[in-house]
């Protein structure tokens, strides 16, 4: 039997029913639980001894998981996060993925498809970031980016620091955020699917959140300076997904 230290998921939620579900299921799975029922004990705790992943409700007595997520955010946790709520608004999944959720999962929920996500989650932790393999060729119009740094437009991003400026000035992105435009970078001029996106990005193996793919490219969009209507980087291709382009297309024709 290995000696490696149990992956430690911290849950945020305060329905005894659910929390014992959890408890139980994933300890069985061998993860290492912590429960928590409040948002001042779920970021006391998950700053104190930072988690692998934190399972979080958005409604809790003393606030809502979006107010972790501030809180957390602040205080430099880096750690994955999977929303887990009653709440099926796609609003509040917008507004969760915005905020550094990593997945967002709705009650009811199977348990499996639950410790799946989970799994997923914590092999993205796992792995090097997006941008870590060798990339591939660039596109016969993109310059390539220099080593793991690259320009485009007012925009420059560097990979190692997990950094992004627009005209000089720092843009703060979510994790997923992060991930999805490195992702982008390191394959520039190539389509990619929906259903790729999810499965390399997000790790997921199927395509059931493929417009999560879409709000988040949205909000990318707004902050790296591409207009929705006219996008000169991240273009949409109908029917077949996204193409990232480091040098702007011209999208202006009479």
């Amino acid at each position: 039997m290995s000696d490696a230290p149990r992956p430690r998921i911290l849950v945020v939620e305060d329905d005894p029913a659910i929390t014992f579900g959890l408890r139980t299921n994933l300890s069985f799975e061998g993860f290492d639980v912590e429960v928590v029922d409040t948002r001042a004990a779920a970021v006391e705790r998950a700053l104190a001894e930072p988690p692998a992943l934190i399972v979080l409700d958005l409604m809790l007595p003393d606030g809502s998981g979006f107010d972790v997520m501030e809180d957390l955010q602040r205080g430099g946790y880096t750690g994955r996060i999977l929303v887990l709520s009653a709440r099926a608004a796609e609003t509040d999944k917008v507004i969760a993925l915005r905020m550094g959720a990593d997945d967002y999962v709705t009650k009811p929920f199977g348990l499996a498809e639950l410790i799946a996500r989970i799994g997923a989650l914590l092999r993205r932790s796992a792995l090097p970031h997006p941008a870590a393999p060798a990339p591939p060729p660039p596109s016969p119009r993109a310059p390539a980016a220099a080593g793991r740094r690259a320009r485009f437009g007012q925009c420059e991003l560097d990979v190692d620091r997990r950094a992004l400026t627009v005209g000089g000035e720092p843009v703060v992105l979510t994790r997923l955020e992060f991930d999805l435009l490195a992702f982008f970078v390191q394959h520039a001029g190539r389509a990619l699917s929906r259903a790729q996106l999810l499965r390399e990005v997000w790790g997921l193996s199927h395509d059931g959140s493929a417009r999560s793919v879409d709000n988040v490219i949205a909000h990318l969009r707004t902050k790296i300076g591409d207009e929705a209507d006219r996008p000169r980087h991240l273009l949409t291709l109908r029917g077949a997904g996204y193409r990232f382009e480091l040098e702007p297309t011209n999208t202006k024709r009479k």
